[in-house]
Parts: structure tokens; C-alpha cells; sequence
């Protein structure tokens, strides 16, 4: 393990006892990845990809790598987390073998694939540890690039920790902001947009990011004369080197398998980016990947062969061999007795990650065993049970999957058998026991969730007659939230100078200054990941998209990284975002749409709020403020002028998470809707009255979790009529809704008509009154809708309109 220099004075032996500290760190990483390999191969494990080749300059970031310090970074960096004991050998096999113990597997438990890699942020309650005493990783994806967005919020958060006082518990994040944010890249990935996206906001933000770029000049097959302007990324992105009087990056270039200038570049860049807040990129090349991309195919394919005799010899591990031969650091004999060694312990970690992931499974497999040998003894199907029990016998190392696959199968031969209960009994035991392992944590399990906030009512002045626009509110509640809540802050396109494109954060950079109600350019991705990055390292920021069909350029990071992270690292991190947009309504193809569908398909593991006035919305990030999950809420666009009572409570008040309200009472039919529509449904639900159609109007509120109370289907038991109006696409969250309500509170057992659903257009919405009276919901279609249903059931009652 690298230890945080004290003493830069070493003496010759403190050096070379570093340095084949180093070797042997770096020879143990390429056995792991050598020896992964053949497990693959021999069907041990799923699949591989490793860090073979990159292993030098992962030693040399270690070395700058401090407590605090966070890595936001690739697939094959397990040298660097070897190096900074936060991984070892034993763990490496156990995630290659995905085995679903955290304590075996601390990384995902078996939820991702080898090489990706986490420290853990958060105690057992799911409280934060202290983050400065202790190096960091923020859990990967494989999505290429997409680790970019995440680590521009963990560098902001060291600018904010330096520049914003009076943040609580601070000193559990930081220390002064002195924290760097590591970032490593294959060189093929910076094709990506996302990583063009967050070099551009690294510089213009100046935050400390150390951006390491491995190029070993592929990307799996394609070489980078086919993936980069020159072949070269620090070449072309010269321009963003800084220069006296402006903003950029320092741009450094090192060869990778040059120990020394490693060590010496890693340590230029450690102290321009943690001392003076700068960006630096570090592009490192003349990198191998000794084994190619994967344990899916050989490399052999598509590298000539002097390109593979090159590799051969420069390959990074020969290379800091040769060079402590030629300095006598070590002779041969000492570093052949290094090599053998950590041969020897890779071996024996591997045979430890097995043996700890294979036999409590043998265990399973034997407890089955037994049990089908009992229920064969008295079974009619005796022969056909005792077949299962020697294939179950002669599975030599058994998967989860297939002693459940056999017990399942064996269940259907005893299915008019007395003897069958205890078979039942294991399967839905084992069923139970073993689903937890793949399928926890997907949302909070601590005592800050979002059912712990409680509902508070806003207060409202007997007095005061007078309503007020409802962005009025919402400005006023983030005054309030912003005084109360120093580490919260805001950022987003338009946010800060004019307050937001509707005015509802009007003079709050005035008051709280540039660093906590930010501007941003347009780059929707990246928002969300200084947001995420943010939210790692205990900030709580509110991420502003300025537009609903915006969001899909940001729909990725949140799906792919903040969606899944509580469920990945099996809630050993958290990033308690606030996404803060806008929709519904507004007239047009590109600021209109209402995507609801694909958003909570998207992005399970992110709270969907679906406020329908101001009101309802400033108590929702009241409410998010309390608790530790991320959440989008999604503000009304067309309800910002419209007039609301002025609560007294600002910053006070919590819209309940998941919870209903009713409306209107009414006993013919129910409406279920959201946002902006529910004003249609209302003035509906009015005019229907008068043809004598009493509707009960629900607003579900939110999305995700939708009724948790499930209180529609004491509705639906009333009316026995439901129809839901939503202005996404047909089959969009109406579908989801109704899904919801049927099969999750069985409301079909009430349903004396078909349930129905009410929603836009399968096209985006025209531009102009029109185009919008066309393409979504009108009170008319509601009407009308709701009249059909009726004379469905009676139609002397209700004679038909057409």
C-alpha cells in the first residue's frame, strides 16, 4: 500500500524498498489479471476485463492519491486501487466470481462485473463516515465516459468546501477544499461527448480535476486513427491549455511505462490541481493491453505483428524492470523471486475468493439433495425425483440459478403429493433469502428515506386576502431553504443572474452569492454530474434543467449512474440529488413534451414529484431536503403566473412523499392525473356535474413511489369507474398508472367498466393554442371521455353525445 509521503528526504534503501514495494503491487495486478483470464476461460467466471498494462502509471497516481481524495475513473484500474489498499486479491477473484457477500465482495457484491470498483461512504445506518480520513472511490459504470460528469461534481465540491463558509460537519468532506477529484479514461472514450462536455466545464469552473488518460491507441479493435483528430488527445485539445490571464487546463503528456517521470508528472499535477484549484489532463501513452480488450476475444485479430512485438517490449512491467536492473535497485534473481512470490499469492487469494464463494453454495446444494432424496422416498414420481437428485449431484460447482432450476422442476412432479410441503417450504425460503442478495437498495433503507419526512400543512394568514404569482412562492421557499441549509446550493441555465427563466430564484445570487446560485452553460450532462459528484461528498445541490425534453440529454448519467448508485454499491454511497425542471403545457415540438413514461422507466431509483402548483413543489424540496435520496421534480411550466395563497411557513411546510390527494369527492367515476392536466380535470369534473356526473379527482402527486398508501383503490371501491388522464404519450405513464392500480392494489375487483386511460397524441405537440388543444387532453376530451364511460353503463340516463 502507498503511504502518504511525511518525508520527502529518503534514503537510498527507504527508496528502493518503495519501489519494489511498487513491483510487487504492480507484478500481483498483472497476475490477477493473467490468472482472471484463465478463470473465465474455464467457465469459473462470466466474463473479464482487466487492467493489464496499465499498471505503472497507476502506482505513480497512487502515490499523489491523498485521504479525502476521491477517483471517479475506468474499468482497469485495479492496480491503482490495489495500491491504495482498497483492494486486494482475494476481492479481486470475489468480484470476479460476483459473489453476492459486500464482505467477501466490497465493491458491488456481485451487482457489476469485475474491474469496477468502490470505496464504501456510508456506515452500516447509512450515515456518512468521515471521507477525509479515508481515500475514496466513487462506484464506476461501464458506460464509456460516463464516470466524466460525476467527477466535475466531486471536483466543484472541493471549491465549494474552500470558498463557502458556515457548511455543518464540513470537516467530515473536507479539509479546506484541498481535496483532488482523480479521473481516469481508455483513450478511445474521449470520442465520447460527455468527456469533451466535462473538460469544457472543468476549465471554465477551474476545479481541481486531475483527468488521467490510458492510450494504448485502441478501442477493442479500432485504431485511434479512427477515433481521434490527429490521433493524438492532448494535441487536440492544445487549446484549453491555460495561459497567463485566462482559465483552462495545465496539459501534461508522459510516456507509461517511464517510472520516474510518472512519479514526477503525477506529483507536478497533484500540486497545480490541490494548491491553485486548476485542472490538469495527464496524457498518458505508449501504453499495452497485453491481453486485448476483454476475455471475449484476442487481440491478435487486428495488431500486426510489430505493433504485438512492440507491446511485448514495452510493456510497462519490463520496462520498470529493466530500469531497476540498470540502476541496481534489484538484480535479476531478486526481482524472478518477487514475481514468484506474488505468483504464489495470487494463486492463493484466487483459491480463497472461490472457496469462500463456492462452498456455502455446495451447502445449498447438499440441503437439497437431502430433501428431494426424502420427498422421493413416498413420491409416485420416484424415478424422475431421483433423476433431478444425480443431476443436482453431478453439478461440480453450482450456480445459485441451477439448484433452484431443479428444486423448482421437482415441485411439479409432487404437485398432488402430501409430501411436497417441504420442498414448498425450501424453495419459497431460499426464493426469499436469495432475491434480497440481487435485488436490495435499490432505494434508502435508513431512517432519512423519504417516508420519514412527515407531512407538515402550510400556514396561511386569516388576513391576507390577497394571492400572489406562484413563482413567487417558490422564490420565497428557496430564500428560506438557502438561510436554513448552507451546504445547499443551485446551478443551472439562466439560474443565477435573472433568477431562472421564470423568476423563481429572483435575487437569490444577490444574496447568496455566484458559487450557490450558479449559471452553467448548456451541457445538461455534465449538470447532472456536478450534481452527483456534488451529492457524493455531502453537499446538497439542486441540479436545474431548464426544460423537461431537455432532460433526455441528461437521461443517461441519471440512469446509468444515479439511479443505480444506492443499488450497485448495495448502499454503501449515496448521492442525495435534487433534479429541479420544468414541463407540461407549454406550446411547441422542443418545450412541451411530457416524456413521462420513458422518465420512470429510465431511471427507477430516482423519486419522480409531480407537484401540480407552486405550493405543492416548494414543499417537495422541503421534504427532500430532510431525507437521503436522490429525486426529479418536474414544476408545472404553465402555473408560475398563475395566483396561489401565500404561506407563512417558508422552507417549513413538506408535501408527504408518495402520498395522494383527493381533490374533489365524488361517487360515478374516479380521475386520476398530475401537473398541469389535473386543472383540466378539474374544470371537467365541473361541468360534468352538471349533466350529473359526480367524479372524484385524485392528484397522485408523484410518480415514483405512486400511493403508497394505496388510498385510489378506496376510490375505485366507491365509484367502480376509473379513468386516468395524462398528457404523455399513449401507453406512456397512463400505462404505468393503471398497472399501479390494478395489479398493485387489485382495484379490477371493483370495476363495473373497462378502465380507461386519456392521453396526448402519439406526436409531439403543435406549435400554438391549437397545436396544444389537438395534441393533449382538452377539458372537452375529458368530458366527453368521462360521458362515454357513463352511457357505456347507462345509456338511457346518458344518451349519447355523437
Amino acid at each position: 500500500m502507498i503511504k502518504e509521503k511525511v518525508n520527502t528526504g529518503l534514503t537510498f534503501e527507504d527508496f528502493r524498498t518503495e519501489v519494489l514495494n511498487d513491483y510487487r503491487i504492480a507484478i500481483i495486478s498483472r497476475e490477477c489479471s493473467l490468472l482472471g483470464r484463465k478463470e473465465v476461460l474455464t467457465g469459473k467466471a462470466k466474463f473479464g476485463i482487466f487492467g493489464d498494462g496499465k499498471e505503472v502509471p497507476q502506482l505513480a497516481m497512487a502515490k499523489s492519491f491523498k485521504n479525502g481524495d476521491f477517483r471517479s475513473g475506468y474499468y482497469r484500474d485495479q492496480t491503482f486501487m490495489m495500491a491504495i489498499g482498497e483492494l486486494t486479491v482475494q476481492q479481486f477473484f470475489a468480484g470476479l466470481y460476483a459473489h453476492t457477500d459486500i464482505n467477501q465482495e466490497p465493491m458491488s457484491a456481485g451487482r457489476q462485473m469485475g474491474g469496477h470498483f468502490a470505496t464504501h461512504s456510508l456506515n452500516e445506518d447509512g450515515s456518512w463516515k468521515n471521507l477525509t480520513e479515508q481515500k475514496n472511490s466513487s462506484s464506476d459504470i461501464s458506460p464509456t465516459a460516463g464516470q466524466m460528469p460525476r467527477l466535475l461534481g466531486l471536483a466543484q465540491a472541493s471549491k465549494i468546501y474552500r470558498n463557502v463558509p458556515g457548511i455543518e460537519n464540513a470537516s467530515n468532506f473536507s479539509i479546506n477544499g484541498n481535496e483532488i477529484a482523480w479521473g481516469t479514461i481508455g483513450n478511445a472514450s474521449t470520442s465520447e461527448g460527455l468527456f469533451f462536455e466535462t473538460i469544457n466545464a472543468a476549465g471554465v469552473l477551474q476545479v481541481p480535476m486531475v483527468m488521467s488518460v490510458w492510450d494504448d491507441e485502441y478501442g477493442i479493435s479500432v485504431h485511434a486513427k479512427h477515433q481521434t483528430t490527429k490521433e493524438n488527445i492532448s494535441e487536440i485539445l492544445k487549446g484549453y491549455q491555460r495561459e497567463e490571464g485566462t482559465n483552462g487546463f495545465e496539459i501534461l503528456k508522459v510516456k507509461g511505462w517511464d517510472y520516474v517521470d510518472l512519479i514526477a508528472t503525477y506529483e507536478k499535477a497533484a500540486e497545480i490541481a490541490r494548491e491553485k484549484h486548476i485542472p490538469v489532463l495527464i496524457h498518458v501513452d505508449q501504453l499495452t493491453q497485453p491481453q486485448g480488450h476483454s476475455s471475449s476475444g484476442s487481440h491478435e485479430r487486428y495488431k500486426n505483428a510489430a505493433r504485438l512485438a512492440w507491446e511485448k517490449d514495452f510493456d510497462c512491467i519490463r520496462q520498470m524492470k529493466l530500469w531497476m536492473i540498470a540502476i541496481n535497485i534489484a538484480t535479476p534473481e531478486e526481482i524472478e523471486a518477487i514475481d514468484l512470490e506474488a505468483k504464489k499469492e495470487v494463486f492463493e487469494g484466487k483459491k480463497a475468493a472461490w472457496n469462500a464463494f463456492i462452498e456455502p453454495i455446495v451447502e445449498e446444494q447438499n440441503e437439497l439433495v437431502a430433501i428431494l432424496e426424502r420427498v422421493a422416498v413416498s413420491s409416485n414420481r420416484k424415478e424422475e425425483i431421483l433423476r433431478n437428485v444425480s443431476n443436482l449431484k453431478g453439478i461440480k460447482s453450482p450456480l445459485k440459478k441451477e439448484i433452484l432450476v431443479i428444486a423448482r422442476k421437482t415441485l411439479r412432479l409432487v404437485i398432488n403429493e402430501e409430501d411436497k410441503l417441504e420442498l414448498s417450504r425450501w424453495i419459497t425460503n431460499y426464493i426469499s433469502k436469495t432475491q434480497e442478495k440481487f435485488s436490495s437498495n435499490l432505494y434508502s433503507n435508513s431512517d432519512l428515506n423519504v417516508f420519514s419526512v412527515k407531512e407538515v400543512l402550510p400556514v396561511y394568514s386569516e388576513n391576507n386576502k390577497e394571492d400572489i404569482d406562484g413563482r413567487m412562492i417558490l422564490r420565497d421557499n428557496f430564500d428560506a431553504i438557502f438561510s436554513k441549509y448552507p451546504e445547499a446550493l443551485i446551478f443551472g441555465e439562466d439560474a443565477g443572474n435573472i433568477g431562472d427563466v421564470n423568476q423563481g430564484l429572483e435575487g437569490m445570487q444577490e444574496k447568496y452569492g455566484e458559487l450557490r446560485v450558479a449559471d452553467v452553460g448548456i451541457r445538461e450532462a455534465s449538470i447532472l454530474g456536478q450534481g452527483i459528484g456534488m451529492a457524493l461528498r455531502g453537499l446538497r445541490p439542486i441540479a436545474e434543467i431548464q426544460y423537461l425534453d431537455y432532460l433526455l440529454y441528461a437521461i443517461q448519467i441519471m440512469s446509468d449512474d444515479l439511479a443505480t448508485l444506492q443499488y450497485r454499491t448495495v448502499g454503501k454511497q449515496k448521492a442525495p440529488l435534487i433534479i429541479r425542471t420544468r414541463g407540461h403545457r407549454l406550446e411547441g415540438i422542443w418545450h412541451s413534451g411530457s416524456p413521462m413514461g420513458m422518465i420512470i422507466n429510465a431511471i427507477r431509483g430516482i423519486h419522480v414529484l409531480v407537484p401540480r402548483n407552486m405550493t405543492q413543489a416548494a414543499g417537495f424540496y422541503n421534504s427532500l431536503l430532510e431525507c437521503d435520496e436522490p429525486a426529479l421534480v418536474i414544476e408545472c411550466l404553465n402555473g408560475y403566473r398563475l395566483k396561489e395563497k401565500m404561506p407563512l411557513n417558508y422552507g417549513e411546510f413538506k408535501t408527504p412523499i408518495g402520498v395522494i390527494e383527493t381533490l374533489k369527492t365524488g361517487n360515478d367515476i374516479t380521475l386520476v392525473s398530475y401537473g398541469s392536466t389535473l386543472r383540466l380535470v378539474e374544470q371537467a369534473a365541473k361541468e360534468l356535474l352538471e349533466v350529473g356526473i359526480d367524479c372524484e379527482v385524485i392528484d397522485i402527486q408523484s410518480l415514483l413511489p405512486l400511493d403508497v398508501n394505496q388510498d385510489i383503490i378506496k376510490s375505485v371501491a366507491k365509484t367502480n369507474r376509473l379513468l386516468v388522464i395524462d398528457e404523455d404519450l399513449p401507453g406512456g405513464a397512463s400505462a404505468y398508472i393503471l398497472q399501479q392500480i390494478l395489479e398493485q392494489q387489485d382495484a379490477y375487483k371493483y370495476l363495473d367498466s373497462k378502465p380507461q386511460t386519456l392521453t396526448a397524441k402519439e406526436h409531439r405537440p403543435a406549435y400554438g393554442t391549437d397545436g396544444d388543444y389537438f395534441s393533449k387532453p382538452s377539458a372537452e376530451d375529458i368530458f366527453e371521455k368521462v360521458y362515454a364511460m357513463m352511457n357505456e353503463a347507462n345509456p338511457s340516463k346518458y344518451p349519447s353525445l355523437y
